[in-house]
């Protein structure tokens, strides 16, 4: 029987570099959040051109926060799409307000502005779109449309770092937008997130409100600049970052933008090789931004193959290729259906790109021959359920 090499989904790129500032930071004996962090928030900041830029422990956390600086409370509607992660709109729950689930775009798996505009009720307080893989939403579009409704414009950029839209940074366009750090991302501290905005006055309650709700700059408290007396402004959470945390991603932001580029080479030979594939459609990105190439989600032509989806991911695992699929949309989990009484109705594509949608592995680590052994895999699979 033959063996082949695996490929993981995901690896990340961790070098000498990244142990180097951690064991910097257990030496110095602070852990926890500290001036490694503050440190951290900084050169994060000034690399996308942001106002403020303020540490979490996850993007899930910093959704929450975004949420809860941005004024939304119980009853209020927030407009997000179908095909996300649940963290999206799990967050809206915590404040009892309700997910308005909006369908996407059959070729970037976006949300647009047309689709938000049916959704917007006198309820309706804020949109979180969510730059899918990487690729930016049309951000002018959505942004012209909340400012006329009165939105506040919230965005998932889980998968967007570091993406660009028409010239900009993904992080200095919207009200809030929120960056995931997890140990998939295309940079890591583990776990944890980051929060840019121009509202300064949001960027203190979050940072208040990250640390229990503990007046500005707690941290401080055992340190020389510091006293041990503060007061609890409000109830908060335990939602912030730490300086191990911080040590990773200060020496991963000073590789970012090449890790960036090997994932746009990865992606640039993946493309070429799946055209000639009719059974494959390689992703569409839009000819005014920059995706960050989180993931590489191909779409499956059904018609051309004897095979669904789930076989192909089958005979890919078969050969080694650990791929995934991205995601299972919002309203066919059953807390949703429960709690929402969402179905599969006016979800017409994102029912239909479910079933064809696989993510490959995309990550800086992939040598060429990885690539090829993916790309030969594909393209084996396509031809043995070719119709």
């Amino acid at each position: 029987m033959r063996t082949f090499t695996e490929i993981p989904f995901h690896k990340p790129y961790i070098t000498e570099d990244e142990i180097a500032e951690v064991l910097d930071s257990l030496r110095s004996g602070w852990l926890t959040m500290g001036p490694k962090t503050v440190r951290f928030e900084g050169e994060f900041r000034d690399y996308l051109g942001a106002r403020n830029a303020v540490s979490v422990s996850s993007c899930t956390a910093g959704l929450h926060l975004a949420l809860m600086a941005a004024g939304i409370k119980e009853g209020d509607e927030v407009i997000l799409p179908a095909v996300t992660f649940t963290a999206t709109a799990e967050v809206v729950t915590y404040l009892r307000a309700k997910p308005v689930l909006a369908d996407v775009d059959g070729e970037t798996f976006n949300m647009g502005a047309s689709a938000i505009e049916g959704k917007i009720t006198k309820r309706t307080k804020a949109v979180i779109p969510v730059h899918f893989a990487g690729q930016p939403c049309d951000m002018d579009d959505i942004c012209a449309l909340a400012r006329s409704r009165n939105l506040t414009v919230i965005e998932d950029a889980a998968h967007a770092i570091p993406a660009s839209y028409r010239g900009r940074k993904i992080g200095t366009i919207g009200d809030f937008t929120c960056f995931s750090f997890y140990a998939t991302k295309s940079l890591t501290t583990g776990e944890g997130g980051m929060v840019t905005t121009s509202r300064h006055a949001g960027a203190d309650r979050m940072r208040t409100l990250r640390l229990h709700g503990i007046s500005k700059d707690a941290w401080k408290r055992y340190t020389s600049e510091g006293s041990w007396y503060y007061e609890v402004l409000e109830a908060g959470y335990k939602y912030n970052m730490t300086d191990i945390q911080a040590a990773l991603g200060i020496a991963q932001l000073k590789k970012l933008d090449w890790m960036w580029e090997r994932r746009k080479q990865i992606a640039d030979l993946y493309t070429a090789s799946f055209r000639s594939l009719d059974a494959v459609q390689p992703p569409a990105v839009k000819a005014d931004r920059e995706s960050a190439w989180h993931l590489y989600v191909i779409k499956l032509s059904l018609d051309a193959l004897t095979a669904d989806r789930n076989r192909f991911m089958e005979e890919l695992r078969g050969m080694g290729i650990m791929a995934s699929v991205h995601f299972i949309p919002l309203y066919r989990h059953p807390f949703y259906r429960r709690a929402f009484q969402y179905s599969a109705l006016g979800f017409e594509v994102s029912e239909r790109i479910y079933d064809q949608i696989i993510s490959l592995p995309i990550y800086p680590g992939m040598t060429d021959e990885d690539v090829t052994h993916v790309v030969e895999a594909v393209a084996h699979v396509s031809q043995k359920f070719k119709r």
